[in-house]
Formats: structure tokens, C-alpha cells, sequence
């Protein structure tokens, strides 16, 4: 196939209808679904246990860590995180949601790479349960591959997060650094 043919948001299945080959690109088109659709739910699952721990730290107001009685769950969290996910994706364009889910994504990429070099510099005997190897290489080859990918977003998509991120630094200092429970526990 030629690559001016696969444009498209499906370019895989669209190539195999394409050539004829319709059950195969319809059983593409739906593992795809049900691949999106398992990582769409790890997210949401994900950001409310992420949203459950930071509440028990003191970061979030509490009722960001009430857990359901008969679930064990945190359900606030998990519905808050549900229907502000679903309101985006319902009044957003989907390549914009894309644009910033790839942004914060090689943001935490870069991140967690940063943290392994001091880590491993700040906390040379600290237990590890997996070590990165041929450190600072490895680390250092992916801030470098992360920051050329986001450098290659949209102008406007780095605004976003650069919006976003100053929120969520606002929420901190307004909040999580009178109500942290270790800066409490410094204190003490």
C-alpha cells in the first residue's frame, strides 16, 4: 500500500480492507477497540487510586480517600475521575485529548528518568525491586527521545499543559503544602 493511501485514523485495518482482506481488518479494528478500551480503564482505575493515595498524604482533601463499605474501593475517586474524564472526551476534540494524553505521558516519562539519575546519585543503597540498567545512559536516552517527542507536538498543545501543569501547581501551593502530613510530621 502506498503510504499517501493510509492517512487515516485506522491505517492497519484500512489497509487490509483495502486489499481485500475485510475479516482481518475488521478483527484489527476491534482487538484496537478493546486494546483502547482496557488502557482507557487502567487510566481511570489508575488516576483514582493515584487521587486515593495523594488524599491519605494530605495533598488532596480527604474525601478523595473514602473507601465503599461493601467494595473497598475509592468510589468518590473513582467517579470524580469517570465523569471529568467523560465530559472531556465528550465536548473535546478526540486529537486534541490525544495531543495532551501524549504530552503528560513523555512528561512522566521525563520525570521518572530525572528521578531515576538523582535517585540512584541521593539513595546509592536504597532497595531496589528493579534496577535500570547502564545507568545514566538509558535515562538519559529517554529524556532526550521524550523531549524531542513533545517538542514535536503542537505549540499549542505545550500551552495546554503548561495551563494544566500551573493549575495543578496552584492546587499544591494553595492546598497539599498546609495540608501535608509530612510536612507535619517534619514539623513535629
Amino acid at each position: 500500500m502506498s503510504y499517501k493511501q493510509l492517512d487515516v485514523a485506522s491505517p492497519v485495518s484500512h489497509a487490509l480492507i483495502l486489499l481485500g482482506m475485510n475479516a482481518a481488518g475488521s478483527i484489527i479494528s476491534v482487538g484496537a477497540i478493546c486494546g483502547l478500551t482496557t488502557v482507557l480503564l487502567v487510566l481511570l482505575f489508575g488516576q483514582s487510586r493515584i487521587f486515593f493515595s495523594m488524599s491519605r498524604d494530605g495533598l488532596l482533601p480527604a474525601f478523595f480517600s473514602h473507601v465503599h463499605p461493601r467494595f473497598r474501593t475509592p468510589y468518590i475517586s473513582t467517579l470524580l475521575v469517570g465523569v471529568v474524564v467523560a465530559l472531556v472526551a465528550g465536548f473535546t476534540p478526540i486529537d486534541v485529548v490525544a495531543e495532551l494524553t501524549n504530552i503528560g505521558t513523555l512528561a512522566a516519562f521525563v520525570l521518572v528518568s530525572l528521578a531515576v539519575l538523582i535517585l540512584r546519585r541521593t539513595q546509592p543503597n536504597l532497595h531496589r525491586a528493579f534496577r535500570v540498567p547502564w545507568v545514566p545512559v538509558i535515562p538519559l536516552l529517554s529524556v532526550i527521545a521524550s523531549l524531542v517527542l513533545i517538542i514535536s507536538l503542537p505549540w499549542i498543545t505545550m500551552l495546554r499543559f503548561l495551563v494544566w501543569l500551573a493549575i495543578g501547581i496552584v492546587i499544591y501551593f494553595a492546598y497539599s503544602i498546609s495540608h501535608s502530613r509530612l510536612a507535619h510530621h517534619r514539623v513535629e
